[in-house]
């Protein structure tokens, strides 16, 4: 898992030797079992997490009901981008969806490799410009995209996703009801006949 992580790294800026033994060193895994909380709402986020293995739902309670804004797979972070100021307390929960297996990433750790390895602050800035425009393209699709379309984007992008979360968390995700998104999927088989 170690070379999952480092790899990770490599693949946005090539890394010397010596970078990736201190990303390999400074690795803190935790693996985390189905309903595990990393963040609940109200709580301030001092971590930063970096799916190994597994996947972590997102989701708002709006009326006592959940409304699920996120999925994070192997190989995503899960940084909760309203939490950074002190001030700020998070308004949305991540719950495991299954067995899950993270780096933890806190910003002690953070600042003392930005010392050792000044560099390190330009990728991480790359990961969180990431980070933004994912959750941005997001939000837009829910504005612009029906919730078909919303579905074979999903469908496109993360097609694993769709057997590993129970149909009510994606009809969730999408923006329906899951009978709704039941119909979806017969008239997408249909026209696919």
């Amino acid at each position: 898992m170690e070379n999952k992580f480092v790899s990770y790294f490599s693949s946005i800026s090539p890394l010397s030797k010596e970078e990736s033994e201190a990303i390999a060193e400074s690795m803190q895994t935790k693996t985390f079992i189905k309903g595990d909380y990393l963040l609940q709402e109200g709580q301030i986020s001092a971590n930063t997490y970096f799916i190994l293995e597994g996947c972590v739902r997102e989701y708002i309670l709006i009326d006592g009901d959940e409304k699920t804004t996120n999925f994070f797979t192997e190989e995503q972070w899960a940084i909760s981008l309203n939490s950074f100021a002190p001030e700020n307390t998070a308004k949305h929960n991540w719950v495991c969806v299954e067995e899950t297996t993270v780096v933890v990433g806190d910003e002690e750790q953070a600042q003392a490799l930005f010392k050792r390895f000044p560099r390190f602050e330009t990728i991480s800035r790359a990961i969180m410009e990431a980070a933004f425009l994912e959750q941005k393209e997001a939000l837009s699709s829910y504005y612009t995209d029906s919730p078909e379309q919303r579905y074979l984007k999903l469908i496109k992008s993360r097609p694993g996703l769709v057997q590993r979360v129970p149909q009510y968390q994606l009809a969730s995700y999408i923006g329906v009801k899951p009978e709704s998104l039941s119909r979806i999927r017969k008239r997408i088989a249909s026209n696919t006949d």
